[in-house]
């Protein structure tokens, strides 16, 4: 993302004048859209509002759009963040209502700032999840959170790339709650979570196999996970704070 590309490389390109980061949500069924198809649509945005955009230099030239941190695929969000180069200068309230508009309803742009120094993954140091649990009591969810809460670690295993692996979900989980959800026809617990960003990083579906393991949770409709926010960690009080705040203020 940074740098004149070299002249005498392949296909040298324009250089990048300016960066936007940008704030964008998953809502309803684009829960369910993977990263890569993610990245897709959001090319295809690019082009369609004609943005400026950056391209690296080589036999195949790529837009430099920089991703931080992605929910994994079935989880909505409110908090999902990228950084893309520029090679001239935008209006950032122009490009949120450009790219907008070019993105299909449930891929929303909700706030776009031009970047400051510093890298945007460096401040993505938590995250604030809700997890609804249909056909839950908060009595039972809350029991099953007082299990989790109590244990020293609470271990699950995740299949990733390199084979089957041990967690300690326990370490990563800062604040966990459970609360009725008023609006629900029926029973439904709401898990309210912070989330420590560790590597590997502990997803939803981590915390809710070690509330099943440690505090006897059972589920038979399937749980809904929302990011509420990541960024900053306040270590006082363990709130996630808004990692694009530096960028407003030195502006």
């Amino acid at each position: 993302m940074r740098g004149t590309p070299n002249p005498e490389a392949p296909n040298p390109q324009l250089p990048i004048v300016q960066k936007l980061r940008i704030r964008y949500a998953k809502r309803g069924r684009l829960r369910f859209t993977s990263h890569r198809d993610f990245a897709r649509a959001f090319e295809r945005a690019v082009r369609r509002a004609a943005i400026p955009i950056a391209f690296s230099s080589g036999f195949t030239p790529h837009p430099k759009i920089s991703y931080a941190n992605a929910s994994p695929t079935g989880a909505a969000s409110e908090a999902e963040y990228l950084e893309i180069g520029l090679v001239r200068p935008q209006d950032p309230a122009v490009v949120k209502e450009l790219l907008d508009s070019a993105l299909p309803p449930g891929i929303d742009i909700v706030d776009v700032v031009v970047a400051k120094p510093g890298a945007l993954a460096d401040r993505l140091e938590a995250s604030s999840w809700e997890i609804a649990l249909p056909g839950v009591t908060v009595e039972h969810a809350q029991s099953a959170v007082e299990g989790f809460l109590s244990a020293d670690e609470v271990l699950i295993e995740r299949m990733m790339k390199r084979g089957l692996r041990t967690l300690d979900c326990r370490a990563a989980v800062l604040a966990l709650s459970a609360r009725s959800d008023e609006t629900s026809v029926g029973p439904c617990a709401i898990l309210a979570v912070v989330v420590r960003h560790d590597t590997p990083s502990i997803r939803p579906d981590d915390v809710l196999a070690g509330l099943r393991s440690s505090g006897g949770l059972t589920t038979e409709q399937t749980p809904i996970a929302t990011r509420l926010a990541q960024g900053p960690l306040d270590t006082e009080d363990g709130t996630v704070g808004d990692p694009l705040a530096f960028d407003r203020d030195a502006s």
